[in-house]
């Protein structure tokens, strides 16, 4: 025939599937999935012909790499089409400098191996490295990359975000990829040499999932999937899941839904293979377990009938605010990242019991709590959802109705974390998710949280850098008395002023 035959064959010995190929290649088709985990092979091993003295090539290797395949065996045949010698090889376990051993070609009418107990003593190793892996967590293992032009020290930084991010979705973090790279290639956003290097840190580190740091684009996401046979994610299908976890209300749910979807419909063309890694788990809670077959034209319908719904509350959120207002009680609402502390500062200024955790995005639906003060005034204080850099736009749109409550605030209170080390990009973000909004212009004070946690020297550094916030500590207490006067004085004013964040001018003080 001219071309290479290929033989699946199962470790009983018995032919699950005969490949045909060209004369210089095989293409493998897509292959069941029913034995695939972290820690086990596929059950199968590929035997098949090279039509040259050339024997195993690294594209043989990648094959068994990244379909963990038992094995991989190249017999090569003489122009006659007689065989002449082959060769094996195997995945290894654990660290090492290759994650393969590549066995010494031998004459072809040497067969004397046992492939099956090979494979199967390597599946154990595999299992018993991967227990003592779980012994520490129980969480779902991930590895986090990172493919961008920015400097390696941003890219860390934002990998450490994306770690925080993975820890509250309910993800262990196993180990980490930066890539520096003039352009993003926009088809697989990473080669697949280097994709084969994540690859092997994966199986190093019994990670069934990969999480890439920014947004996937579809055909990225398809083309990933379609190389590794591992969950991936990106960084607004985690931020998502987080959400879905944390709403509460029926407000909360209808719009989680809503940007799941959002973000599923351009997912859904061609091979659904890609969004398969939705089904159940991190990043597949909501519609994910529901809709991932869903066509596009469902998909809109319930789309539609979610926006209805959110009007009708947007509505009833109107009558609320409308309400409020004719009863003269001014309005602050606590923005600000997310974890910056907004929830801790609600609770010690209204002694409440709202639920704050060390997590990103422990608040979602708005709260909102009457603060008295000793004059017998009132103000309303609102607690909102936290802000994050690049906001994916599916949760911008869908989360308009719980942002409205900013729009009818009086004062809006940037709460920051002082003591985070990119505080001023955070405070950037924010800004520039008000300004998206058009609340730029809104009366707002500037509230460092966390003062606690700095020593003196950096103290004064952000004094000198924002001479209008106020250092506060919401866990300790420290400085609210002096938080509550400035509300008092913002709130009783006609006409209250707007206090620029970066006073100067549009520039980050500490840059």
């Amino acid at each position: 025939m001219g071309r290479q035959i290929g033989l699946l064959i199962n470790r009983r010995g018995r032919v699950e599937m005969v490949i045909v190929g060209e004369p210089g290649s095989l293409l493998i088709p897509e292959l069941p999935r029913s034995r695939v985990g972290a820690d086990r092979l596929r059950g199968l091993r590929l035997l098949h012909t090279h039509l040259t003295p050339d024997l195993l090539s690294q594209e043989d290797l990648m094959d068994m790499l990244f379909l963990r395949l038992d094995a991989v065996i190249a017999l090569s045949v003489n122009p006659m089409g007689d065989p002449v010698q082959w060769q094996a090889a195997h995945l290894l376990p654990g660290p090492g400098d290759a994650p393969y051993r590549v066995d010494a070609p031998r004459p072809w009418e040497r067969t004397a191996a046992d492939l099956a107990a090979t494979a199967e003593a390597l599946e154990e190793e595999l299992a018993r490295d991967g227990s003592d892996a779980r012994a520490a967590s129980d969480a779902p293992r991930a590895l986090l990359v990172s493919v961008s032009s920015l400097p390696r020290i941003q890219q860390e930084r934002h990998l450490d975000e994306l770690a925080e991010l993975a820890r509250t979705a309910g993800l262990e973090v196993a180990g980490r990829m930066v890539q520096r790279v003039a352009q993003v290639n926009p088809k697989f956003i990473m080669g697949k040499g280097k994709m084969a290097e994540l690859e092997v840190l994966a199986l190093q580190h019994h990670a069934g999932t990969l999480v890439f740091d920014g947004e996937l684009a579809p055909a990225q996401l398809h083309n990933l999937a379609d190389i590794t046979e591992r969950k991936v994610l990106d960084r607004t299908q985690l931020i998502l899941d987080i959400f879905a976890q944390h709403a509460v209300t029926s407000a909360g749910k209808l719009q989680v839904e809503l940007a799941q979807l959002r973000y599923t419909q351009p997912r859904l063309t061609g091979r659904n293979r890609a969004m398969d890694r939705l089904m159940g788990g991190i990043g597949g809670r909501g519609p994910g377990e529901t809709k991932l077959e869903t066509d596009r034209r469902r998909i809109r319908d319930r789309m539609a009938r979610l926006r209805k719904e959110l009007d009708r509350l947007r509505k009833q959120r109107a009558f609320t605010r409308g309400r409020r207002n004719r009863q003269g009680i001014p309005l602050a609402a606590l923005v600000g990242y997310t974890n910056a502390g907004k929830s801790t500062l609600l609770n010690n200024l209204t002694r409440s019991e709202v639920l704050a955790e060390n997590k990103l995005f422990a608040t979602l639906d708005p709260t909102t709590r009457r603060l008295r003060f000793p004059a017998e005034r009132e103000i309303i204080l609102a607690d909102t959802v936290g802000f994050i850099r690049n906001l994916p736009k599916e949760l911008m749109d869908a989360f308009r109705a719980t942002l409205e409550e900013l729009d009818a605030a009086d004062v809006l209170v940037h709460v920051a974390d002082a003591s985070h080390p990119d505080l001023v990009l955070q405070m950037e973000s924010v800004e520039t998710i008000l300004e998206e909004l058009e609340l730029h212009e809104r009366p707002r004070l500037l509230v460092l949280n966390k003062w606690d946690k700095l020593p003196v020297p950096a103290r004064a550094e952000l004094q000198d850098a924002f001479p209008h916030a106020l250092g506060v500590s919401a866990l300790t207490g420290d400085g609210l008395n002096a938080l509550l006067r400035r509300l008092e004085e913002l709130l009783l004013q006609p006409h209250p002023l707007a206090i620029p964040v970066f006073p100067d001018d549009a520039s980050s003080p500490l840059q």
